[in-house]
């Protein structure tokens, strides 16, 4: 067996998707006599500076000879990747290798890069080490990406499945000409077994790309005869060709198990605390809570739901001071920016001046450990009341919606999880 390994041909500005080379480079390994067992779409670590949106590396299964295969590859990457940019890199890695049978630094190199930063100079010589064919432009630094596609049938063990419709090369840039109403119904009719289609709430058809590069939408799911069925019910412009892809999207796969006072910039976790205050809304729309560790209450962080998370914020609004969560995201300049989240115990009840007895208004404090007095009545208290808080949260995970997710993020739909569910749709 042959795996190709590609990555880092497009531009955030100019478009291209690696993604639509594989495509291409799968049917012209077809057309030179081969065949191709299946094609991964791998994400990596979301929190990579040098990506793209979804930091995507792909790799093909072929049964071509290796020299023939990245002769095939070079052929097809090189009219097509957007080197004029200078921040695009890209790479292709050809191992003569079964795939599940890749050398095990080449599979732990897959989990850190989905999990970690790693640079050039760490794959090549993963890549030299292990005999394997290489090419790389403009620096190459996409040969991470294409090494750790390589080892990921080796690495990962939980895979989905995306449906990627392709429109005429020339008209990337232009506006997209997707019928919504067939999306939604598509989607409707499919759902759960496909996924983050569309965001009912915010009337968006996800699956539908911003960006200009020749993607015309992408459908997710767990069944890949589901994902192409909806496809097929999509009316737009007309497509050029298509792909179907496994995939680690939709997994998690990204997350690390930590402890607040371990978490480290860049990398995505999974981490116990009890909310430290109530949360607040700041310029902008986003809202911020305090998070401290359960074990060592003086280590904390700052979680936030940003404004593009929407209606995931409602949730975020409705914690308080004592509840114990499980939050899942990634760590950014000392934050940590929610995916999702899950709610351990709410606090159900809270200190409260207590109520007069004679005239049934509030007391006030009488001064420092001198207890509550009615100004009124002349009455007295030792102590607070405890009153029951109204909470409009139910223990279970919450997660953002569609419009927000992650490529990488698992949706609650999916199941799995540890708790009740609380799913976006």
């Amino acid at each position: 067996m042959t795996l190709i390994g590609l990555d880092d041909t497009d531009s955030r500005e100019r478009g291209m998707c690696t993604t639509y080379l594989a495509a291409r480079l799968a049917e012209a390994v077809v057309d030179s006599g081969g065949t191709v067992e299946r094609t991964l779409l791998v994400r990596l670590n979301p929190a990579v500076e040098h990506k793209t949106r979804g930091n995507a590396a792909l790799a093909i299964h072929t049964d071509v000879d290796p020299d023939r295969a990245l002769e095939l590859a070079v052929a097809e990457l090189e009219p097509l990747a957007e080197l004029d940019d200078p921040r695009t890199s890209p790479g292709v890695v050809v191992a003569d290798d079964a795939p599940d049978a890749v050398p095990p630094a080449v599979a732990d190199f897959t989990r850190r890069a989905i999990r970690d930063f790693l640079d050039t100079e760490d794959a090549l010589s993963r890549i030299e080490e292990s005999g394997y064919r290489h090419r790389g432009w403009d620096g190459g630094r996409g040969r991470i990406g294409a090494l750790a596609a390589v080892g990921a049938w080796a690495a990962l063990d939980e895979w989905t499945h995306e449906h990627i419709a392709y429109r005429a090369f020339e008209r990337c840039g232009t506006p997209r000409d997707v019928d919504g109403a067939s999306v939604f119904e598509a989607a409707e009719r499919f759902y759960p077994e496909v996924w983050d289609t569309v965001d009912s709430v915010e009337g968006q058809a996800v699956c539908v790309p911003n960006a200009p590069g020749p993607i015309l939408y992408g459908v997710r799911g767990d069944d890949a005869n589901a994902v192409v069925d909806l496809a097929e019910r999509i009316e737009s412009e007309p497509v050029e060709r298509s792909a179907t892809f496994l995939t680690n999207q939709g997994t998690d796969v990204h997350l690390r198990e930590g402890t607040i006072d371990d978490l480290r910039e860049g990398r995505a976790y999974r981490v116990d605390g009890t909310v430290a205050g109530d949360p607040e809304t700041r310029r902008g729309g986003h809202v911020f809570f305090a998070l401290r560790g359960r074990e060592r209450p003086a280590a904390g962080i700052d979680c936030v739901a940003f404004e593009p998370t929407k209606r995931f914020r409602d949730c975020v609004r409705a914690l308080r001071a004592g509840d114990e969560l499980t939050v899942c995201g990634e760590v950014s300049d000392g934050t940590l920016k929610l995916e999702k989240f899950a709610v351990r115990s709410l606090r159900r009840t809270e200190e409260a001046n207590p109520t007069c007895p004679q005239c049934g208004r509030s007391m006030a404090s009488a001064g420092r450990d001198q207890g509550y007095r009615c100004r009124d009545c002349g009455t007295t208290a030792a102590d607070p009341a405890t009153v029951t808080l109204d909470r409009d949260l139910e223990p279970g995970w919450y997660e953002v919606p569609p419009c927000a997710r992650r490529h990488i993020a698992k949706p609650l739909i999916r199941g799995g999880f540890d708790a009740p569910v609380h799913p976006e749709r």
